[in-house]
């Protein structure tokens, strides 16, 4: 947070206007409008957006965004090869 907060003062970087509503009651309408973005919907896609910060890499340095990397992999993996009850109910005896 304060290598993003040192290159909003390096680049002049105006912080957005606050915000005095619960933003999870906003309409997906109103957050765009107020310039509120989505956070990643799954671990991949978070990774993704952190391999593809640059500000945030180098902040956290190589040897971390390498430890993220296999951590998030593996995690990935292992979840997206996991079999849900819910396969089991619906294909098993099906298939």
């Amino acid at each position: 947070m304060l290598t993003a907060g040192m290159e909003g003062v390096r680049e002049k970087i105006e912080p957005p206007a606050g915000i005095d509503k619960n933003i999870y009651h906003m309409a997906p309408e109103d957050r765009r409008c107020a310039g509120i973005e989505t956070l990643p919907g799954d671990l991949y896609s978070a990774h993704q957006a952190l391999l593809a910060d640059d500000l945030i890499c180098r902040a956290l340095g190589p040897h971390v965004v390498e430890a993220l990397t296999n951590v998030a992999e593996a995690e990935w993996e292992a979840y997206r090869t996991a079999v849900h009850p819910w396969e089991l109910e619906r294909y098993l005896a099906t298939y």
